[in-house]
């Protein structure tokens, strides 16, 4: 196909950080997903509008002018139901489906007996689905809707011994560092998951380290913007393991 000047998304692969926003904004299913980074599918799948360019938090895509395949409808339609089909089959399995184009699995559990039925013992994980890590969650994943939402420091099950059995069982979890990762889009996306679901209530657990206390402020900050009420609590874990504050 001859190739002419237009306008055309271009997506800096640094800055984006693979949290799946701009790919719902984009009506023709021109983005994707692919090894945490968005990407362009195909030329022709891109109208050049720049529909997705206000849903990144990250500023990572800008409308170029450069030569490129024209945008092409038929082939967009086509596009689309292959992509409503492979949606249906993913809710067939029950496997919620990741607007972000990143897998979302469902986590089944099955119950084991230990080999010697008496004195092995290995704890039953309470982890409900993946990923968790607040920058890779779509805040439409269905795992947060109707559900009671764990937000954990990234050390706190390291520190914590019964982390699985006393906070995270019956709930679901997204966990991030206000030290080490960006706080801005950490805002952006709770705000978002707080507007877009019915949260039933947020518990928030952090140790007792000084940077820790700033996912306290962010949660409270995004629950503010968002407009939402919901019961909210928060437990403090000391670097010895144990709860310093409940």
């Amino acid at each position: 196909m001859e190739k002419i000047l237009r306008k055309i998304i271009e997506i800096d692969e640094e800055k984006c950080d693979g949290c799946g926003l701009c790919i719902p904004a984009c009506e023709e299913g021109a983005l994707q997903i692919v090894d945490g980074k968005a990407k362009l599918v195909k030329d022709i799948y891109c109208d050049g509008l720049g529909n997705c360019l206000g849903e990144c938090p990250q500023d990572a895509i800008k409308i170029i002018e450069r030569e490129a395949e024209p945008f092409d409808e038929k082939a967009v339609e086509e596009r689309l139901k292959i992509l409503d089909k492979e949606t249906e089959q993913e809710k067939a399995r029950e496997i919620p489906v990741c607007c972000g184009g990143s897998l979302l699995e469902k986590l089944e559990k099955e119950k084991t007996v230990p080999a010697d039925g008496i004195n092995s013992y290995e704890p039953e994980a309470e982890l409900s689905h993946w990923p968790v890590q607040l920058h890779l969650v779509s805040p439409e994943a269905r795992f947060f809707h109707d559900k009671d939402l764990l937000i954990a420091a990234d050390c706190v099950p390291f520190a914590y011994a019964d982390f699985h059995r006393k906070f995270l069982a019956g709930k679901s979890l997204v966990i991030g560092c206000p030290k080490l990762d960006d706080v801005d889009t950490y805002h952006s996306k709770l705000v978002q998951i707080f507007k877009l679901n019915r949260v039933k209530s947020i518990t928030l657990l952090h140790m007792e380290v000084g940077c820790c206390f700033g996912l306290s402020k962010l949660v409270k900050t995004a629950l503010k913007e968002a407009g939402v009420d919901i019961p909210y609590s928060e437990v403090i874990i000391g670097v010895d393991g144990s709860i310093k504050k409940q």
